[in-house]
């Protein structure tokens, strides 16, 4: 909307205030030359009246300062001969001259000479009160522009977070009207239908619920008769089958409950806006110990005011693999960081002083089972599926020395995050931090 007010306004005075400039301009020259011509024809006819009457100053004061420069006449010099005599009045003009001469009807010559440069600037004043009259109406513009603009984007902006959380699966207030009535339609229909697809949300995760417990409960069963079979059984042959059919039933209660995972996280996160440098200092404080250990520094770098679109404890998750990835595979010092990224979204970088990636390694890190030997090889798969079912992504952005990178849809600075979600609680995802950790980094 800005861009196209200031558009039309800038047509507008290029098609209207520029040619007025130039007409105008032009006007003002001609009215300036014609007044120069009255000016040396009044002049003429008081010569005309002096000589008549015998009047050697050959004009009265008042016709000579009529002539020289009266009230808002451009100053000039006059000159009148006669009978071999010239008489001289107003100030000698320097440089290039605009004049006119006359022949009395007495056979006087009477000439009047005036600036060029002072005419010129009589013109340049109507074309500088032109630009600046365009210069207002382009701001009166902009100025009403970013208040129609900001009318608008505010709504836009909470329908967005309304959207956001309906695709997490969260039930959202009703928005309050916003007085443009396309966008109260669009609240409306969002409001119903979030009520709609909750419902829905609700019943298939009670019935992921139900049956994740019918399924385990005969599988557990099943698996204690199995065992119980073997250790009754003497019969070598039926304590063989006895443990392939347990390994089965093992493979099955792992293949539910994946099932029921991807299910789950197939539903969508549960962002909200949550306030970065909280989450980070969490992580600081969780393995800066660890980093003293090793000899190396932790550094911090968020500011206070960053808020992100994201669920809480899965950002926790996420920061916490990549911390320590570098701290297992990189060197010297690490920084967590974060800037404004593309339209509104916020990047949150890790990166340290390292060797980096291998080459080798690189194309595939956040695959599964891919390590370089000091891990278990789910780590980053892990962070980068949580990022993405916040609808951000996880990215390899430099090799040497490793950068990874987290883009994560912001809040944006003019609006309060609270309105537009409610604020997230920070979730530890260091549990059993004093015990011995695997690492999980590539």
């Amino acid at each position: 909307m800005l861009q196209a007010t200031v558009a039309a306004v800038a047509v507008a005075v290029l098609l209207l205030g520029f040619p007025l400039a130039f007409f105008g301009a032009q006007y003002v020259h001609d009215n300036d030359l014609d007044s120069l011509e009255r000016r040396t024809q009044t002049f003429a006819r008081a010569v005309d009246r002096a000589i008549a009457s015998g009047d050697e100053a050959l004009a009265s004061e008042a016709s000579v300062a009529v002539a020289t420069g009266g009230h808002n006449q451009v100053p000039a010099h006059a000159t009148v001969v006669y009978d071999g005599r010239t008489l001289e009045a107003g100030d000698e003009i320097q440089g290039r001259v605009e004049q006119r001469a006359v022949r009395t009807s007495e056979g006087a010559l009477v000439t009047l000479e005036v600036s060029y440069w002072a005419l010129y600037w009589q013109s340049m004043r109507i074309v500088l009160f032109v630009v600046a009259a365009a210069l207002v109406a382009i701001l009166a513009g902009v100025a009403m522009a970013v208040i129609q603009a900001n009318r608008l984007s505010a709504p836009l902006v909470y329908l967005a977070a309304s959207a956001e959380q309906l695709g997490s699966g969260q039930v959202r207030p009703q928005m309050e009207e916003s007085g443009v009535e396309e966008l109260d339609l669009v609240a409306a229909e969002l409001a119903r239908t979030s009520d709609r697809l909750a419902s829905r949300l609700a019943t298939e995760r009670q019935f992921a619920a139900d049956a994740s417990h019918q399924l385990r409960t005969p599988l557990t069963a099943l698996s204690m008769r199995l065992e119980e079979i073997s250790l009754m059984s003497d019969d070598p042959a039926v304590q063989e089958e006895a443990r392939i059919s347990l390994e089965q039933v093992e493979r099955l209660v792992t293949v539910v409950d994946d099932l029921l995972t991807r299910s789950r996280r197939a539903q969508g996160g549960t962002t909200e806006a949550v306030r970065l440098v909280e989450v980070v200092r969490q992580q600081e404080e969780e393995w800066l110990p660890s980093f003293e250990s090793a000899g190396r520094r932790l550094v911090v770098d968020i500011p206070l005011d960053t808020y992100v679109l994201a669920t809480p404890g899965a950002l926790a998750q996420v920061l916490a693999t990549l911390v320590e990835n570098s701290l297992t595979h990189g060197g010297g010092t690490t920084t967590v960081r974060s800037r404004p990224g593309r339209s509104g979204s916020i990047v949150i970088e890790v990166a340290d002083e390292g060797e980096g990636v291998p080459d080798e390694l690189a194309p595939n890190i956040f695959e599964r089972e891919v390590t370089s030997g000091k891990g278990t090889g789910l780590g980053l798969a892990l962070a980068r599926d949580l990022a993405a079912a916040d609808g951000g992504r996880l990215e390899l952005s430099q090799r040497r020395p490793a950068v990874f990178s987290v883009f994560l849809a912001g809040v944006p600075h003019t609006l309060d995050p609270r309105v537009v979600l409610p604020a997230g609680a920070t979730v530890s995802s260091a549990r059993g931090r004093k015990g011995k950790r695997r690492p999980d980094g590539a």
